[in-house]
């Protein structure tokens, strides 16, 4: 399946169930490396309107560290440590301490 019939399915999806958080999480996804600012509007509107989908906080977080939003990513890093703890998702959890240990190092933060 080539990348634009993936794009144009998960579009679908996502406009035939726009309450459905998966479907525009992976169209963030497909599109984080080719069309950035499609990507971040997506991941604000899943952050917006889909808080409690966790997935969203990593890749979300990874996303705006790379494209030198360091004070966002920082704050989505945060919000999605919290959420996971709330939630009591341990991997989770621990994936994005350590992915937030790491980001806090790289940007010579506190």
């Amino acid at each position: 399946m080539s990348k634009m019939s993936r794009i144009e399915m998960l579009q679908s999806f996502a406009e035939q169930e726009p309450e459905n958080p998966f479907n525009w999480y992976a169209l963030a996804l497909e599109y984080q490396f080719d069309e950035p600012e499609k990507a971040a509007s997506l991941y604000h509107k899943l952050l917006n309107e889909h808080k409690s989908y966790l997935p969203t906080y990593y890749h979300a977080a990874a996303f705006f560290a790379e494209n030198g939003e360091i004070l966002l990513a920082k704050k989505v890093y945060e919000e999605g440590i919290v959420l996971a703890n709330e939630k009591n998702e341990t991997n989770t959890l621990r994936e994005l301490k350590n992915s937030y240990q790491n980001f806090i190092f790289e940007n010579d933060l506190e």
